[in-house]
Formats: structure tokens, sequence, C-alpha cells
């Protein structure tokens, strides 16, 4: 009988304790044979025509998770290309809100347009600092340094009560929380972490009006019809978000599609019952040694203040973890067991 762990146990053998998704989740077996496969076409010299319907099977994956139209999703290389855009977007003088120590591809795009009025407060205070001249609430789902869960409900209702959009980083919770891209004006989130793809793939969700954005980096693929866009300017772009499209990384999105089909079989809800079930065990942990982690509660992602100095020791020790700004972070996912806390807490009891 197929369960979540027999699942599990056919895709992942790590061979150390793996407590590091936050910066790079691990690859399915079956991802990585999608990957091989793909690159064997390319030497082989055959047709790849099948790899540009994995881009679409992607597309389609991802607008399950993320609970919107397939026509809002478009597909580039990282969250900070789609920030861009967004950034460009807004009038001169524009006030765009973030949170202190944000992830920097999420909030750079702003600074760099020097013109406009961007504004950071802490986390906690994030929805009570919008205000009437806030054109845009920008902030991660999960703060990459420690895990925190931004109270989106709550950014988003004073962002409507001011007129100002939303614009949400999920790259830290896409795969282990689920996504309530509709709710948000704006999504982005990279593939590489939770939802266990490889690198050089994001995702973003558009609003169906497009928010005023403008296709800057439309090429060919941007076209109503992208077979027919290959020369000169694009005449009709993309009646979807697809006109947001970066040209695809084709062998990533053969094995992000393989990644993604083991997800929705998992099932989101799964996973994060599992994750947060570590998670609680190491916090426990954790207070049984005298350590009190930053209060991150229904956070896959613990961050311990003043440990991080010991991942060089537990790296050689075989646990993958990692040192933010002085602090542990352990980020605990589907292929982690409660064997793999343990051994954690034991290395840091010593």
């Amino acid at each position: 009988m197929e369960t979540f762990e027999s699942l599990v146990r056919a895709e992942f053998a790590p061979k150390n304790v793996y407590l590091n998704t936050a910066s790079n989740g691990l690859l399915p077996a079956r991802t990585v044979a999608a990957l091989d496969r793909a690159a064997r076409m390319r030497a082989d010299g055959v047709p790849l025509g099948s790899l540009y319907e994995d881009v679409e099977a992607v597309r389609a994956s991802f607008a399950r998770l993320a609970g919107v139209p397939v026509e809002r999703i478009a597909l580039g290389g990282s969250v900070a290309e789609y920030g861009a855009l967004i950034a460009a977007s807004l009038p001169e003088g524009a006030e765009v809100l973030t949170a202190e120590a944000d992830f920097a591809s999420l909030v750079n795009p702003f600074h760099m347009r020097g013109d406009l009025k961007v504004r950071a407060v802490p986390l906690e205070r994030l929805a009570e600092s919008v205000r009437p001249d806030t054109a845009l609430v920008a902030v991660s789902s999960a703060q990459s340094a420690d895990g925190r869960l931004a109270d989106l409900a709550a950014v988003r209702r004073a962002a409507r009560a001011h007129g100002a959009r939303t614009y949400v980083d999920a790259s830290q919770s896409l795969g282990w929380l689920p996504l309530q891209a509709a709710e948000d004006d704006f999504t982005a989130a990279v593939a590489f972490k939770w939802v266990l793809g490889p690198h050089g793939i994001a995702f973003f969700v558009a609003p169906e009006d497009f928010g005023g954005l403008t296709p800057l980096l439309a090429g060919w693929i941007a076209g109503e019809v992208p077979w027919e866009s290959c020369y000169g300017p694009v005449e009709e772009l993309a009646r979807s978000a697809r006109r947001f499209d970066i040209s695809p990384s084709l062998f990533g999105f053969a094995g992000l599609r393989a990644s993604l089909e083991l997800v929705e079989r998992l099932g989101v809800d799964a996973i994060q019952a599992h994750d947060l079930a570590l998670a609680d065990r190491f916090r426990a942990g954790l207070a049984r040694l005298g350590h009190t982690p930053v209060r991150a509660p229904g956070s896959a992602i613990v961050s311990v203040p003043g440990l991080g100095s010991r991942q060089g020791e537990l790296s050689r020790a075989g646990i993958a973890v990692s040192d933010r700004a002085g602090h542990l972070r352990a980020a605990f996912h589907l292929y982690n067991t409660d064997a793999d806390v343990d051994r954690l807490l034991d290395a840091l009891s010593g």
C-alpha cells in the first residue's frame, strides 16, 4: 500500500542529515531521472518539442497549488525579475512598504528605482503601518532568515482599506504551506527550495488585469503564438500572464515537472503536518537544552540565536544547517524524520 513514508523513501536517500531546505531542496529521484533524459535528448540531437510540453505542465501544476487560473501564471528565472517589473510600473514617489531585513531579491528592485519611497518596518507591525499613500506592500510569506510568518490576512485587509496592492514572495513557504495567491495582487516564488525543483525557475502570479505591468523582458516566448513571434517585434503578446514569461530553461522544467507531480501526490496539507511536527519536536528539544528559538509558531523553519557559529562543526558531523546572522537555522521538510531532529539535538547538547 502506498503511503506518505513509502513515497518519500522511494525518492530520497540523502547521505547526511539534511536540514537546509530553506537554502536548497533535495532533488527527488524522479527529478534526477527527468533531468538526465532531457540532457540526453540534447546530446542525441533529437527534437526537443516535448520539453516545451513540460513548461505548460509546470504552469498548470503551479496554478493548482496557487489556487488561481492558469492564465494568471508566468514563468521566469528569478523573483527579482518580477519585482523589477512591479517596480517599473509604479509612479515616481510611490511608497512601497516592506518588512525590515526581508530577503534582498524581494526588496532590492524597489530600491534600485531610486525615485520610490521604500519604507521598512518590523514584520509584526506591517499591517498597522499601511498608510493612505502606500501604493504597494511587499513581503515574504515566511522570512528567510528565521522562518517568521507574515500575517497576510491582516496585511491584505489593511492594503485594501487604503487602496494599496500586495506582493508576496512565497519562496520559503511554497510546498509546505497552502498558498492563497488569489488573495494577493502579485505572488512570486522560486522553485529550488520547498517544491524540490532545479535552480533557475521562478513562478509569478499576475492580476487578471495585469496590474499595470509592462512586459519589459518579453521575448519571442511571450507572443500569443510563440513560434510565429521569432523575428522582428512581437506583433501580439500573449493574452494571458504568459506575456511575462522568460525564455524557459528547458532542462529545469523537465525536472520541475517531476518534482511538482510528487508534491501534488503527497499533498501540501500532509507535507505541512509532517514538517511542522518535526519543527515542533525540535523546538521542544531546544527548550530542554535551555535554548530559545526565534518565535515563529506554525513555521517549518526554526532559527536559534547564538548557535550559528556551530554550523561548521555540525557540517563536519554530517548535519546540514545554515548560519544566518549568528542564528542557527534548521528547516524541516518531507524527507526528514524524528531521528534527524534527535541527531541535531544530540549534537547541540555536546
